[in-house]
């Protein structure tokens, strides 16, 4: 039987599927369902700045609940939980940071979920923005921190090789945000969510891909993780994990299982004995034409589309 067993952040696992922030991550049920389907660890859903706001940044304030949850999936659980902070400001997040470690957190993810909407503020201030935040939350934490970017950045292997300096032992890659939507008729903004599919892991999968043995951090694979087939691709291109939300919410936590079998069925049809002789043989440092992950696929790609007939 082909051996699943992987690493990220330092922490063994056995297997690279990983549970992402959800709501079934939320609750101890949730989380007990998802380690009996066989998730190898679980992201708890983040703790919002907004959430710290409303309650004060005292430390006497805070949000006792989702440290609580921390505590109770550290007791329910013998998979690694991961706890989750949402936000963008220095503020009490390298104390909050220590709570959660305090609280029996085994690593820390950082979502930094920010969209910048100032004209007056460059792309090189927003990145020295993320940079300030990590370096600041490593300096408070003794347990392993991953770093969740979002792919708008116009060096994307620039600001990862800055941001494992800084102390970010993994990233995420990648954010997934939640684009607002108009409602014509009561002219408003209304959220809407959409459940992501396949085809938005080809974003990460290039990303990963160029990655893969130049940055000293964990690669983890976020955003259209679906089918047995997608975990294959994400470990080709060098993902140390994969992570799941949108199946396990259109599935349910057995899905973990179906993945988990359709992976190993993959490297004993393909006569690999272990995740490790896959993971990165089809990264851009180990394929033939390295351009195919950069503006060479582009032009591929478009010549490669039939012409649409006359009618």
């Amino acid at each position: 039987m082909a051996d699943l067993r992987t690493s990220y952040l330092g922490l063994d696992l056995r297997t690279p599927l990983v549970a992402s922030a959800s709501p079934l991550t939320g609750t101890t049920d949730g989380l007990r369902r998802l380690e009996d389907a066989g998730a190898a660890a679980v992201v708890l859903p983040s703790l919002f700045e907004e959430e710290v706001g409303e309650q004060g940044h005292e430390l006497e304030q805070r949000p006792v609940a989702y440290l609580k949850l921390v505590e109770q999936a550290k007791a329910a659980l013998s998979v690694p939980v991961i706890a989750s902070l949402n936000g963008v400001s220095l503020g009490g997040w390298t104390r909050y940071a220590a709570l959660l470690e305090q609280a029996g957190a085994d690593a820390l993810e950082l979502n930094v979920y920010y969209v910048s909407s100032r004209p007056g503020l460059s792309g090189a201030e927003v990145e020295l923005g993320y940079l300030d935040l990590v370096r600041s939350v490593r300096r408070a934490l003794r347990i392993p921190l991953a770093v969740k970017v979002s792919p708008y950045f116009s060096s994307i292997i620039n600001l990862a090789a800055r941001l494992a300096e800084v102390g970010a032992g993994g990233l995420v890659l990648f954010n997934r945000f939640y684009q607002p939507d108009l409602d014509v008729e009561a002219l408003e903004v209304v959220p809407r969510l959409e459940l992501s599919t396949s085809a938005e892991l080809r974003l990460p999968l290039r990303w990963i891909a160029i990655l893969h043995g130049r940055v000293s951090a964990s690669l983890a694979a976020s955003t259209g993780v679906h089918t047995p087939e997608d975990a294959v691709k994400a470990l080709l291109a060098g993902a140390d994990v994969v992570m799941m939300t949108s199946a396990l919410l259109r599935h349910g936590p057995g899905h973990v299982r179906t993945v988990e079998a359709g992976l190993r069925a993959w490297l004993e049809r393909h006569g690999h004995q272990n995740v490790g002789e896959v993971r990165g043989r089809l990264s851009q440092r180990a394929v033939r034409d390295p351009a195919a992950y950069e503006r060479a696929n582009y032009l591929r790609m478009l010549a490669s589309h039939p012409a649409p007939a006359d009618g």
